[in-house]
């Protein structure tokens, strides 16, 4: 069987989205998705009509950017967030979000051709956060690969 890796993130927005402090996120936000998008290893990421996420609410704060996307492998998710243009782009993330405390970033492993759903991410990041890395749910530090399971 063929797997594809689910990534979830999420970020507290500093303001409103439409606020002059989002701006230069907001701003750039198209042209960040379209080059997720034509990405080597890209393979889905939740969106509305509007083309993203930030309408998004999967948590009660309005402020909580919601991102999910599916991608092939580690190595392709891992070329477009640290060796893209994306790079300069999340090295500007203290302008538009707070330091999150808790867990805000998770990785799994779903079966080629699934689309996670939201319930599912948010329940990756609060068991990483519970329990700690695993093959349910992991980040870039600690990898396990496809059909790995703990001890």
């Amino acid at each position: 069987m063929k797997f594809h890796l689910a990534q979830v993130n999420i970020a507290q927005a500093r303001a409103p989205m439409d606020s002059p402090v989002m701006a230069g996120f907001a701003n750039a936000l198209d042209e960040i998705n379209a080059l997720a998008e034509q990405s080597r290893g890209f393979v889905w990421r939740l969106k509305t009509a509007a083309g993203n996420a930030t309408e998004i609410r999967a948590y009660d704060d309005p402020r909580i950017v919601f991102n999910l996307s599916v991608w092939e492998s580690v190595e392709a998710l891992k070329e477009y967030v640290y060796r893209s243009m994306h790079r300069s782009f999340f090295a500007r993330r203290a302008e538009w979000f707070d330091k999150m405390a808790g867990t805000h970033l998770a990785l799994w492993w779903i079966p080629a051709g699934a689309i996670p759903e939201v319930a599912d991410a948010k329940a990756r990041l609060e068991h990483l956060s519970q329990h700690g890395e695993s093959p349910r749910a992991f980040t870039f530090r600690r990898l396990f690969g496809p059909g790995e399971t703990t001890a």
